[in-house]
């Protein structure tokens, strides 16, 4: 990697490098990795962390119009950056175009390279939760990248949680919204109950030590795919995948046998972390327009709850679409391919207003 320039005056002292990723097939320019650093960061518990450290991904020129991407849980800029996110979005005439946006993708606290439990603290790492990681990534946009506006903030799953907290806390921040894969309601019932009983899997195991392991917990990687399973892929899709007993048992060995590198203390601090997360009491608040994307079969925000239906009703400008499900969608992970709302997204920011910074 080579270091680059400053990203701009504001952004003084970040040291930018090109990145290598493999899986990205795209005509876009090469994503550029900046890291900064926030002294005496002040969590909501009161806790207070002498440094806390935001890994950051950009792509496209600083001078282009600055739109934010936000990343899910356990997640980073690098899942972002994929041929069915990015490779659909980020390149020449496509609704994000990197030639025309400077994209943002920050590391949120806790995830890729920002500062998390395994960095050293362990459990003594202060308890963040979505409110922390907001904040955090408006205060590096804000005071680090100089930006005091951007044209679209855009996140999925957690990212899309986010996004609602952002809508709610800097209303004057953005000219769109796009929170995907999300609700901006109290975080509850089964997408909750299974969160709550992924962290209980792992803090139950003795291998868990209370956080003091010297090898990860075996109880780490069977959690993680039986969430997976449990809370994303999709009723049709898995039906077509595993019709069998045989079919479903070869696709449960190939999750378990699949890299996977997690520190059970990040896992269980990621997942933790939406505890509490409720944007619904100041969704008047919001300002800009907003699209929410959701997928009809989510595991995690079914939309028969009529959920969606309900808070949309409460913005001032506000849409709903709903991904059709199908053999080809994947639950909750349907998001991750652009494919099936890009030109929803094209023709969003088209007719959404810019407003004066």
């Amino acid at each position: 990697m080579r270091v680059l320039s400053r990203l701009r005056t504001a952004a003084a002292g970040a040291a930018l490098s090109l990145i290598a990723l493999a899986a990205i097939a795209a005509d876009y320019p090469a994503p550029r990795t900046g890291d900064w650093t926030i002294k005496d960061f002040t969590f909501h518990t009161g806790e207070v962390l002498p440094e806390l450290r935001l890994h950051y991904t950009t792509v496209g020129d600083p001078k282009g119009e600055p739109v934010v991407v936000l990343h899910g849980t356990t997640g980073s800029a690098a899942s972002m950056l994929t041929p069915g996110f990015a490779g659909e979005l980020f390149g020449p005439g496509q609704p994000l175009d990197a030639a025309k946006y400077y994209i943002i993708i920050p590391d949120a606290i806790g995830h890729g390279k920002s500062s998390k439990p395994s960095d050293g603290l362990k459990t003594k790492f202060p308890r963040y939760n979505y409110d922390d990681m907001a904040e955090a990534q408006y205060r590096l946009l804000k005071e680090h990248l100089g930006l005091k506006h951007v044209r679209l903030i855009i996140g999925n799953s957690m990212g899309g949680m986010h996004t609602w907290i952002l809508g709610v806390k800097h209303p004057e921040f953005m000219d769109a919204l796009i929170p995907m894969a999300s609700q901006p309601s109290e975080m509850g019932s089964r997408n909750w109950m299974l969160r709550r009983l992924l962290i209980e899997t792992i803090r139950r195991d003795p291998a868990y030590a209370n956080g003091e392991y010297t090898t990860q917990p075996p109880s780490l990687r069977v959690a993680n795919v039986f969430f997976a399973l449990a809370t994303s892929g999709g009723t049709l899709a898995l039906q077509k995948q595993g019709p069998t007993g045989a079919l479903a048992d070869k696709l449960v060995d190939a999750r378990l046998a699949a890299p996977f590198n997690a520190d059970a203390n990040d896992y269980i601090y990621q997942w933790d972390s939406s505890r509490g997360y409720n944007p619904s009491p100041g969704l008047e608040t919001i300002e800009a327009p907003v699209l929410a994307i959701n997928s009809a079969d989510d595991e995690r925000n079914p939309p028969e709850t009529g959920i969606m239906e309900r808070e949309m009703k409460r913005l001032k400008t506000g849409r709903l679409y709903l991904i059709p499900s199908s053999t080809e969608t994947t639950g909750h992970g349907t998001t991750g391919f652009a494919k099936f709302y890009k030109q929803q997204i094209q023709e969003f920011l088209e007719a959404a207003p810019k407003r004066a910074m």
